[in-house]
This record gives C-alpha cells, sequence and structure tokens, in this order.
C-alpha cells in the first residue's frame, strides 16, 4: 500500500472511530482478543486446550478485522457517490 493510501486509511479509520458506534464496538472487541492472545501465549504450561483457544481466538480476531475493513469500504464507497 502507498503512504498516501496508507494515510488515507488511517484518516478513514479515526473518523469511523468518532462517528461509528459500530466501528468502536469492532476495534474494541479486535483490541480485547488481541490481549486475551497475547495473555495465553505467556502462560509458562502452553497446552493443548489453550491452543485451541489461541486459534480461536484468531479466527475471531481476523473476522472483526473483515467487518471494519467492510465498514472502512463502505464509507469510502459513500464519499465517492
Amino acid at each position: 500500500m502507498l503512504r498516501m493510501e496508507r494515510n488515507a486509511q488511517e484518516e478513514i479509520k479515526a473518523h469511523l472511530m468518532q462517528t461509528n458506534e459500530s466501528f468502536r464496538h469492532l476495534v474494541q472487541q479486535h483490541h480485547d482478543y488481541e490481549r486475551q492472545v497475547v495473555q495465553l501465549e505467556a502462560k509458562p504450561d502452553f497446552s493443548p486446550a489453550d491452543e485451541i483457544e489461541e486459534h480461536r481466538l484468531k479466527k475471531l480476531k481476523l473476522r472483526i478485522k473483515d467487518e471494519m475493513e467492510a465498514l472502512i469500504g463502505h464509507y469510502k464507497a459513500e464519499r465517492v457517490s
């Protein structure tokens, strides 16, 4: 991604954080899942059950990220029309 595109993407995210409750909620969920993954990976006795939970959390993070990207895409489409 070009630097200008990256800056525009960050501006859109900042705008959505201020104006879109759904986007804010998704960002918070994503951070919560990331925190849980980090805590899980830091365990000294990482069990097979922990590995399954880690995999589940990472899938949830990806789903949330996809939803965030969809909102960003929708916002971009609205700006163009």
